[in-house]
């Protein structure tokens, strides 16, 4: 199960999927993200988002555990999922994601998460901004993702955007990190980051336990290099437990 980030939808995992054929592949947009018609009063607390997963999979019919794969804001629902339901969870695959109370937001989740400020950065949302910063993220995005995740950002996404941001203070994860890590002390865990990442230090890496590859590339590593994302997850989940 591959879990997006924000601003995304499930798309953002599309060619690493195409990659794993063989593999059954799910992929949700996020509650308030892509596709979704989320209620305006869906709560983004974590213990709330840790139970999105389980029940995603509990309406779908899967009864055995998955293999999770988690990249930016969809690390707040998939390892709150860890955290909560390790059960739940063969092996974890982490990309570019941040679940630890010291961690500070970068600028434009700062904005966000400021009232007024937030509703002004929305507004001036246009193609050219989001462009610009796509590419600070990662500098080697193709410019039809870039047009393509455009599209998906509707105005209730933006006002869902602010309301997750805004629940989930760096406080929030006190207690739930410690949790997260005495899960995947149990469950295989392989990190997978992009060390150009602007939003999200290259230290925070090493702090989810397992292994850790590093790219040269940017926050949205499975973009950049997804051949190798597919390649890194077809031997990872080979492996004996």
């Amino acid at each position: 199960m591959f879990l997006h980030g924000n601003p995304d939808s499930a798309e953002v995992f599309a060619k690493v999927m195409d990659s794993l054929g063989e593999c059954r592949c799910l992929a949700p947009d996020l509650p308030g993200f892509g596709r979704t018609s989320t209620r305006a009063d869906y709560l983004y607390t974590l213990d709330h988002m840790a139970d999105f997963v389980p029940d995603l999979l509990s309406a779908l019919g899967v009864r055995e555990p998955v293999h999770l794969v988690v990249h930016d804001a969809g690390g707040f629902f998939g390892l709150a999922t860890v955290a909560k339901h390790p059960q739940l969870i063969r092996r974890l695959i982490v990309l570019n994601t941040c679940f630890f109370s010291d961690y500070r937001y970068h600028f434009w989740a700062r904005v966000c998460r400021t009232p007024l400020l937030g509703e002004l950065g929305m507004a001036a949302l246009h193609p050219a901004l989001y462009r610009w910063e796509m590419r600070r993220g990662s500098a080697a995005i193709p410019e039809s993702y870039v047009q393509q995740s455009y599209r998906r950002i509707t105005p209730r996404m933006k006002q869902q955007v602010l309301r997750m941001y805004r629940a989930l203070p760096p406080e929030c994860f006190s207690g739930w990190e410690d949790r997260l890590l005495a899960a995947t002390a149990k469950i295989p865990t392989l990190v997978l980051w992009g060390d150009r990442d602007p939003y999200i230090p290259q230290r925070y890496a090493e702090r989810f336990g397992g292994r850790v590859c590093h790219y040269q590339a940017g926050h949205w590593l499975q973009i950049e290099q997804p051949s190798a994302v597919a390649d890194q997850l077809r031997a990872f989940l080979r492996e004996t437990p």
